[in-house]
């Protein structure tokens, strides 16, 4: 199921980018289009304009110079169209030719900086797309791997034809396209790698809830499983001995009163954790003293401390305020003491100090048992979670009592945690502020 959610999220991430990339790229490579047309345009008729003046039918040079115009080869400095070259030579860096045709279209004069074959000025001529009418045409076409763009002047006789060399501006264009691509194609195998990771490590929060969900659910129904299989089972008892008398079937009704008690403590239990939940933006939280609320519940534990043979040591820093609701953090004090009380070993100790670290007032609820595996120590404080179930079963336990003392913790925004030395007991803090 996650790993079709994740799948999910990639595709949809991939196509949203990619979407958003090529809008980008197409915009880019639009704006670039124009303005390489524009600019060729610009120097298209600037070169029309040119063959317009000094080769027109009415300005033609004459003698030397007619000659120097059809015949002779330019200098460099004409050809390259430097600044100061000869008048004749078309503006530019660009290369250029004219054609002239009449009214039929059969060429009637040409003109070039370089030598050309007539062949080449009638493939040139057949690649214009002709028309007959008195506006400016313009085009482009390729021929000998070369590209071309060109302009039609009609005149009073036919038309003048002017070409210009335009290679490098398409090659610009193509170019881009090809690093559009590339860049693109970088660019989606980047994100897809970077996408993946951070929807695993999203997801993980998810999974790992899920997860917890489906143990709790679990956890749960197994507690529940137990006391209900006894309480049908002492019912069964109860109902095959009909005639016998209450005082002789009092056993199995203590059985079904134990289990039913049993079963009333772990839902009140679930339907706090519950309210806790529920509650993490709604309860009040004031400054109480600390010290008092530690004192209170350690005097309501005396009785429970000496009955059990377990002698109680305590060290309370007197007036210490504390941010929160008081009876949450007795709540939190009382499971911990009892906890503690619970797993010391027989004729043990028990030790509870409260002092000021810092900013901080820490509590340490410390007794000495069999310790806690450091495998377990991050554990402890999931929800039905035991290091030895049987042992927890033994003394009543249900593997709720650390999970609402996280969550209250939690909510007050502090930390709580254990430390454990095996064979040498367990010392569990709650740090506040």
């Amino acid at each position: 199921m996650f790993k079709k959610l994740r799948n999910r999220f990639l595709i949809v991430n991939l196509v949203s980018i990619s979407i958003m990339m090529l809008v980008a790229f197409a915009t880019i490579y639009i704006i670039t289009y124009q303005n390489v047309q524009r600019e060729t345009n610009m120097e298209l008729f600037k070169v029309s304009d040119f063959y317009h003046g000094p080769y027109n039918s009415s300005k033609m040079p004459r003698g030397d110079d007619r000659n120097s115009v059809t015949g002779s080869q330019p200098s460099d400095s004409i050809a390259n169209g430097a600044p100061g070259s000869d008048p004749n030579s078309p503006p530019g860096r660009s290369v250029s030719f004219m054609i002239k045709t009449d009214s039929e279209w059969k060429i009637t004069d040409t003109h070039s900086r370089f030598d050309m074959e007539d062949t080449f000025y009638t493939e040139a001529l057949r690649k214009v797309n002709k028309v007959n009418d008195l506006d400016r045409k313009t085009g482009q076409f390729t021929l000998n791997g070369t590209d071309w763009a060109y302009v039609i002047d009609p005149s009073s006789t036919g038309h003048m034809i002017v070409f210009m060399d335009v290679t490098a501006q398409q090659g610009i264009l193509t170019n881009l396209i090809y690093t559009f691509a590339i860049v693109g194609l970088i660019m989606l195998i980047v994100i897809y790698f970077l996408s993946r990771y951070f929807a695993n490590r999203s997801i993980t929060p998810v999974k790992e809830a899920f997860e917890k969900q489906k143990q709790f659910i679990a956890d749960a129904s197994h507690e529940l499983k137990t006391p209900l299989a006894i309480i049908n089972t002492n019912t069964d008892v109860l109902l095959a001995n009909r005639e016998d008398t209450i005082e002789n079937q009092a056993k199995w009704l203590h059985y079904i009163k134990s289990e039913t008690e049993r079963m009333s403590g772990l839902t009140n239990d679930l339907l706090y954790l519950t309210q806790i939940d529920d509650a993490r933006s709604t309860m009040i939280h004031a400054k109480f003293n600390m010290s008092d609320a530690v004192e209170t519940i350690i005097l309501t534990m005396e009785a429970v401390i000496f009955e059990k043979n377990i002698s109680l040591d305590y060290s309370i820093e007197p007036q210490l305020m504390v941010h929160g609701n008081s009876e949450q953090i007795k709540q939190v004090i009382l499971i911990l003491l009892d906890n503690a009380v619970k797993y010391s070993r027989a004729k043990g100790s028990v030790n509870v100090s409260l002092k000021k670290q810092n900013n901080d007032v820490v509590l340490a609820v410390s007794n000495t048992g069999e310790g806690i595996a450091p495998e377990h120590l991050d554990r402890i404080f999931d929800r039905f979670y035991r290091t030895d179930a049987s042992r927890a079963r033994k003394h009543g336990g249900h593997g709720l009592g650390l999970a609402i003392a996280r969550s209250i913790v939690e909510q007050h925004k502090g930390e709580i945690y254990a430390r454990s030395v095996v064979g040498d007991g367990a010392t569990f803090y709650v740090r506040l502020s």
